[in-house]
């Protein structure tokens, strides 16, 4: 038998001037970073679509209605839906009502925020401090008032201050005395229910990020004689703002839109409106008096806030030098 002297073929040369021969250019293989690019887009494509239909669609709906007049006679058919432009929002601009339940809302959600931050902040330091069997007591109890429901809670909280059948005021002394009757009282009621259902977040999430901290950083101040609060202040909050950052924007969100806990608790608002939020004030405007073009506004109107609210916050943090 013969051996295959068969060669492989040769890529043709061309000659270029002077003689001097030139192969043709070889394509370079796509980078392996280049090739992956769009893959974390295709494995993020279910959820994209899933919050687009959740969130996009019902923010473009409700941006819509903002700018039509949309009332009960626009949703009975008896009356066409007119385009109305800014005249909403200046309708609602116009209302000093509007501004004074503005001013109200942004003073209550600070309070809720600080009180839950500091409550929260400062159980978790205490549960590195106890031992086990008292640790799990207490995760156990935060966690209970976490997963009960804002009505069920707020409902609870109301019978506990009732003037008549409370427990509270018959262990007080208090006799008769309506906590929900003068507004600084309703609110002060309402955000120890806000801050009850809502510090075992903080707790948690911070509690957790404490225990990723080396022990030994945590020795070394001990050994220095940093007292307790100088251990937070110096060493823990710098290690923790990351954590302290997320959890800070969630209370922010979550406190400026309650809406269950004053709904409930001051029957839908206090005595003449004296305990509404925004929340509770566009539902008003929607559906007690059928002007949903206004309440889609207000609606607009606490979006705007609370995103300008995140992006400063989380602008002033990159100033600073912090990675999310």
């Amino acid at each position: 038998m013969t051996a295959d002297t068969t060669t492989p073929r040769k890529t043709p040369v061309r000659t270029g001037a002077g003689g001097v021969t030139a192969r043709p250019p070889r394509r370079r293989p796509a980078s392996p970073a280049r090739r992956s690019g769009w893959t974390p887009w295709l494995y993020l494509l279910p959820a994209l679509v899933l919050l687009g239909g959740l969130l996009v669609y019902p923010i473009y709906q409700l941006g819509l209605i903002s700018f039509l007049e949309y009332t009960q006679a626009q949703v009975s058919g008896g009356e066409p839906t007119t385009f109305q432009g800014f005249g909403n929002y200046a309708t609602l601009f116009r209302d000093s009502q509007f501004w004074q339940v503005l001013l109200a809302t942004v003073v209550f959600a600070a309070a809720c925020v600080v009180a839950t931050l500091v409550t929260g902040c400062a159980l978790a330091v205490l549960l590195t401090r106890i031992r086990a069997v008292p640790r799990l007591a207490l995760m156990m109890a935060a966690l209970g008032a976490w997963a009960t429901p804002a009505i069920t809670g707020s409902t609870v909280w109301v019978f506990l201050f009732d003037p008549d059948f409370g427990p509270v005021n018959k262990v007080l002394g208090l006799g008769d005395f309506s906590w929900t009757y003068g507004r600084w009282n309703a609110f002060a009621l309402v955000l120890l229910e806000v801050l009850w259902c809502s510090f075992p977040f903080v707790m948690v999430t911070v509690y957790a990020g404490i225990r990723a901290i080396p022990t030994e950083v945590l020795e070394a101040a001990s050994l220095d004689g940093a007292s307790q609060w100088r251990i937070w202040r110096s060493v823990m909050a710098p290690m923790l703002r990351p954590i302290l950052i997320v959890v800070t924007i969630q209370s922010v969100i979550w406190d400026f839109k309650v809406f269950t806990q004053i709904y409930v608790m001051t029957n839908g608002g206090g005595i003449a409106g004296q305990n509404l939020v925004l929340n509770v004030y566009a539902y008003q405007k929607a559906f007690a008096s059928s002007q949903y073009s206004l309440g889609s506004a207000i609606g607009v109107v606490m979006l705007v806030i609370l995103l300008a609210v995140t992006l400063v916050y989380l602008r002033l943090v990159r100033r600073q030098g912090e990675e999310l």
